[in-house]
């Protein structure tokens, strides 16, 4: 999943916001200081990435006016969310003394299991994970206001119903569960989900090939350490599907991290991915999507998520990954975790697998739905398509997805 859905949930929208033909940064920036009190000290580094950003917007995305104007409003909240964070450190310079140490980062293609086995991790008390009301409203840091927790929690748990229909079947998101980091990449506009959320290509090609990466995970970090202060200190695990494009910048920031990597079919990836994105972005368009479009966008997206995949494994620095057949994983979790945690240099205490058992046993492929999706949908062949990813299938050993499903694990 290259997003976090509790991002895209409808936030609301200033009755005093007025109609207009385009998104302007200086706007944004300008009312989040307003609403965070105090100035943005870091704009020279992250206003380039905003203008990017709303340029693909105002020029690409082919917003409705009600899609701007609640792009407008989570534009400014996510800003206001990272200003606070700021606020927080002045006030508390302490915080910025907080280590996270060795921290997990859970990742893989989009739609390959990440967000499956964020949840077996969950299981396991020794790690932390960001709560998906955390995500969405980060402060005050959890530590100083016991009483906004509470409030936070129950403000999720009373969300309205997700606004794309049958989103419950497409992914696994829960009130009181885990979710993933792309809102605190979001912070410094520089989540590569943003990309499903809207049809941005040229500020998804900024991203990959201008953004200053080890910055905005420097922002992550501070982010880590604003939830972690006067908070008991396990080890974190961090899940987001478009980590992999960054390895190297997150090794910049924490050089003790490593990573746990799920492999999929990549054409059936890609087919989830590409239906995914565009639900999301009907929501804010003024027109159709087309479906070609999309399947043109993630073919792109995907193939530069491998490339990077490929460039890292490549490296000297390919032993810091524990990679994981998706196929054994969902068939069998308590022996993949297992070797999972052997490879992290941890056991696996026997309630830690009891608990990944339950869960799974509870939680069984398409009790939320069915999520029927294809690739043809989207103006692409699966062959063809597996030929250009031919490459990465032969270094992991990936089936296509009937022969994967058709393996069973001891």
């Amino acid at each position: 999943m290259g997003l976090n859905p509790a991002s895209i949930k409808e936030p609301r929208v200033d009755r005093t916001y007025r109609e207009k033909s385009m998104l302007v940064a200086a706007e944004i920036l300008a009312e989040a200081e307003v609403r965070a009190g105090i100035t943005d000290s870091e704009s020279a580094l992250f206003r380039p990435n905003l203008e990017k950003l709303i340029g693909s917007l105002n020029a690409e995305a082919g917003l409705s006016t009600r899609g701007e104007a609640v792009t407008h409003a989570y534009l400014i909240k996510r800003t206001t969310d990272r200003l606070e964070g700021l606020k927080w450190l002045r006030d508390h310079p302490e915080i910025g003394n907080e280590a996270i140490v060795a921290p997990v980062f859970l990742t893989g293609l989009p739609r390959s299991g990440t967000t499956f086995f964020q949840y077996l991790f969950d299981r396991d008390a020794r790690f932390r994970l960001i709560r998906t009301w955390e995500a969405d409203t980060p402060s005050p840091p959890p530590g100083y206001d016991h009483e906004s927790v509470l409030q936070r929690r129950a403000a999720e748990q009373n969300r309205p119903a997700h606004e794309v229909a049958g989103f419950d079947a497409m992914h696994l998101l829960d009130a009181s569960g885990p979710q993933e980091c792309h809102p605190y990449l979001e912070h410094s506009y520089a989540a590569a989900g943003l990309h499903n959320m809207f049809a941005v290509p040229s500020y998804f090609d900024f991203l990959m090939d201008k953004l200053d990466i080890a910055a905005a995970y420097r922002t992550h970090k501070r982010q880590l350490q604003l939830l972690q202060w006067r908070m008991p200190q396990p080890r974190w695990a961090l899940k987001y599907p478009n980590h992999v494009i960054a390895m190297d910048h997150i090794l910049a920031v924490y050089p003790d991290a490593r990573f746990v990597m799920t492999h999929r079919d990549p054409v059936q990836t890609l087919a989830s991915i590409s239906k995914l994105t565009q639900k999301l972005r009907e929501t804010r368009a003024e027109k159709a999507v087309d479906p070609h479009v999309v399947g043109r966008q993630m073919l792109h997206f995907v193939q530069r998520h491998i490339d990077r995949i490929m460039q890292f494994t490549g490296s000297d620095q390919a032993a810091r990954v524990a990679h994981v057949d998706y196929y054994r994983l969902v068939d069998n979790p308590a022996t993949v975790m297992a070797e999972v945690h052997a490879g992290l240099g941890i056991a696996t205490p026997p309630a830690v697998a009891e608990a990944v058992a339950e869960w799974h046993r509870n939680n069984p492929k398409g009790a939320r739905g069915s999520n029927p999706y294809d690739l043809e949908t989207f103006g692409l062949n699966g062959d063809a398509v597996a030929e250009q990813f031919s490459d990465y299938m032969r270094r992991f050993d990936i089936p296509r997805e009937a022969v994967g499903l058709a393996r069973k694990t001891a």
